[in-house]
């Protein structure tokens, strides 16, 4: 992508993490002592099962490099806005989802470096690809996540009426922009993008689905009610696309890396949408 590109893709994700902020508020991450078994189960899910288990599907298949590495770097930015959308529209905690997306997205600032550079490392061998610099990565994922989601909330506490307002309209924008985003990637890389599709399709999936599952048989071995087991599954199989397409398009300079991420972003709507079906009509226990 050019610079014009890169520039869009990467106000965009302000956009989008600004659009989260507005939705928190400072006493959310006070939850973390109301909930401190549920948190623990989440977070255990969305930072490490989900990573080890975006690794067992590339190992199981036999991706493209650029693929695998997009697989791990869509397992490295768990949670998001839309997890918290989806939860709410099928029966799920909102407060626990909320929470879990506010803390693994402050945590992932420093996973983030690390899973990526040990895919880079895996699938494309040293000296193919120039490694993220941890220090440098958690300064710019820093600046592009932590501080519009500062920023949001601090509109929410001094100007809450106007937060409010103005959430549904950013949540619209940054879709929009986001499928803009993903159509470009498409034209871009449209000589490879069928057959990436087709082994990045599966590979998405499945992540989605495995860690979905596990995320709330989990959450069901500790106990933890149904509102709260269906957050736990959401907020461990819906990722942050946007994030995932922006740490490969800007912060590795590479496209092909963002086609699992586009891919998985098509696909996780279907799925959420099958979740919000089924939780809508449960009865909650």
């Amino acid at each position: 992508m050019d610079s014009l590109s890169t520039a869009i893709l990467g106000l965009a994700l302000l956009i989008v993490m600004l659009g989260m902020g507005l939705t928190l508020q400072f006493s959310d991450f006070k939850r973390v002592l109301l909930y401190p078994k549920a948190i623990f189960v989440g977070l255990t899910n969305q930072l490490i099962i989900l990573p080890l288990i975006g690794l067992g599907i590339t190992m199981v298949f036999s991706l493209p490099p650029e693929v695998a590495v997009g697989i791990m770097i869509l397992a490295a930015c768990p949670g998001g806005p839309t997890s918290n959308l989806i939860s709410h529209l099928a029966k799920g905690d909102l407060a626990l989802s909320v929470t879990l997306t506010a803390v693994s997205s402050l945590i992932t600032i420093l996973t983030i470096p690390f899973i990526v550079n040990f895919a880079l490392v895996r699938f494309m061998g040293e000296g193919q690809v120039v490694a993220l610099g941890v220090l440098q990565t958690i300064l710019q994922v820093f600046v592009i996540v932590v501080i519009p989601i500062i920023i949001g909330m601090s509109i929410r506490k001094y100007y809450p009426r106007f937060a409010l307002k103005m959430a549904k309209p950013v949540r619209i924008t940054s879709a929009v922009v986001l499928a803009l985003i993903i159509i470009g990637l498409v034209i871009k890389e449209r000589e490879n993008f069928v057959a990436y599709f087709e082994q990045a399709g599966i590979a998405a999936l499945l992540l989605n689905i495995l860690t979905m599952g596990i995320g709330y048989i989990a959450a069901k071995l500790f106990t933890i009610p149904k509102a709260g087991s269906i957050a736990i599954a959401i907020e461990s199989g819906i990722q942050n696309g946007t994030l995932a397409i922006t740490v490969a398009v800007v912060l590795l300079n590479n496209t092909a890396f963002a086609i699992a991420p586009a891919v998985y972003s098509l696909l996780m709507f279907m799925t959420g949408g099958v979740i919000i079906y089924f939780g809508s009509r449960s009865k909650q226990v």
